[in-house]
This record gives structure tokens, C-alpha cells and sequence, in this order.
């Protein structure tokens, strides 16, 4: 595994993402683990409530928050690590993330558990992402607005090891083409899709 890849792991909230993301870079002999949600987390104050439905200042955090996990991950890749990017890209936010990470190809991987599976993780967990929002709702947004590209993996009934491996068994799968992308905005184009938090 000597090859210096950049992943992007994205799905909902409560779908595994932190814990997936960091078990993946811990496969690798020199790695990064760059979690999207630590850029938001340092504004410390002014910092706009990613609730339904999303202010123009959240949509710009937001915006910020992307730029800057993008920039970071390219820099942890050019210094030689193997780079798991982490966060919740919903719809059109991941083709955006993607065509600025096309220079260096990555691997996209899209945890999708069922419904049922989510909202029985977000009940288990400490932290609750969801507060306002439906877990029903942004987990049939998320499936129906992202695009189709990359390796989309239904972790349901899959460890966190399971998924691990089923990622790295899959490699060729996750490596996105841009043509790919082209293909999906024509199709799709931009208007109308809802922001990722």
C-alpha cells in the first residue's frame, strides 16, 4: 500500500463516518485523518447553527469550512501522507469537493446505511447530530441528490473493520473519473439541490 491516495469518506450523520475514516488511515504506514466539522468547530465566536433551514452566514461558514478541509487535505497528500477526508457532503456540495480535489483523483466512498440503521446509531449516540433535522428527511435527500459516483457502500450489517476492508478490497471502485462528474451535472445540473452541514 505504498501509493499516496486521498479519500473522501462522506454519508449522513451517524453513518460511521469519524470512526470509518479513522480506522481507514490507520491501514496505512504514514497517514492523515482531516474531519471536515474541526474548521467549524474553530470559529469560536459568531459561529451560525446548522439547522433547518440554513442562514446565508451558515451557508458561508459552511463554504469556508470545505475550503479549508480541502486545503489541508491536498497538503497532508503533497507531504506524503495518505489522506482520509471526512465530512457530510450532501448532493451537489460532494461534485464541488470532488472537481476541486481532481488533480490528485480521489477515492470517494459513500457510507449508506438503511434509515432504520441511522436512526438507531443517532439514538445510541452521546453526541446527537440531528437535533432539528428528520433522519428519514436528510437521509433520503442525501440518497437521492449525491451523486452517483465513486464507491457507495451499505454498512447496515458491516463493522467498522468490515467496511475497512470492504473499502480497501474495492479501491478501483472509489477512484472517481471526471468524466463521471460531467456526466452526473449534465444530468442533473446545480439548481434547486440542498446544502450539506
Amino acid at each position: 500500500m505504498d501509493e499516496v491516495d486521498l479519500f473522501v469518506v462522506t454519508g449522513v450523520m451517524a453513518a460511521g463516518k469519524s470512526t470509518v475514516a479513522e480506522a481507514l488511515a490507520h491501514r496505512f504506514e504514514r497517514s492523515a485523518h482531516v474531519r471536515g466539522d474541526a474548521f467549524r468547530r474553530m470559529i469560536v465566536a459568531g459561529r451560525d447553527p446548522i439547522t433547518p433551514p440554513l442562514s446565508s452566514e451558515a451557508e458561508r461558514q459552511l463554504a469556508l469550512r470545505r475550503r479549508l478541509a480541502i486545503d489541508a487535505a491536498l497538503a497532508y497528500r503533497a507531504a506524503g501522507f495518505t489522506t482520509v477526508l471526512q465530512d457530510l457532503y450532501l448532493g451537489d456540495d460532494l461534485r464541488g469537493v470532488v472537481e476541486r480535489l481532481s488533480s490528485v483523483r480521489p477515492r470517494v466512498v459513500i457510507l449508506c446505511p438503511s434509515a432504520a440503521a441511522i436512526a438507531e446509531r443517532e439514538s445510541r449516540r452521546e453526541k446527537t447530530g440531528y437535533g432539528a433535522w428528520d433522519v428519514e428527511t436528510l437521509w433520503r435527500t442525501f440518497m437521492d441528490t449525491t451523486p452517483r459516483i465513486g464507491l457507495w457502500l451499505d454498512t447496515t450489517s458491516l463493522s467498522v473493520d468490515q467496511t475497512v476492508s470492504a473499502i480497501l478490497d474495492d479501491r478501483d471502485a472509489s477512484r472517481v473519473d471526471p468524466t463521471e462528474l460531467a456526466r452526473w451535472r449534465r444530468r442533473h445540473g446545480s439548481a434547486g439541490l440542498p446544502r450539506g452541514g
